[in-house]
């Protein structure tokens, strides 16, 4: 897996995914919250599938 994810945009997807995934675990939001941990993972990894399919990247290189 090559890196598609930059650093501005990792950071955004680490904070959202954490965000979501604390009001769903407070019960702010439904279950649908749950679906921070996508944002999350794929910050965390520098890699987005999606990226992939569109051939998009926001990683200098």
């Amino acid at each position: 897996m090559k890196c598609n994810v930059g650093s501005f945009d990792r950071i955004a997807r680490i904070v959202v995914g954490l965000i979501l995934i604390a009001l769903a675990a407070t019960g702010s939001v439904g279950a649908w919250g749950w679906i921070g941990v996508v944002p999350l993972v794929t910050g965390v990894f520098k890699f987005c599938p999606a990226y992939t399919l569109f051939g998009m990247s926001s990683c200098k290189r």
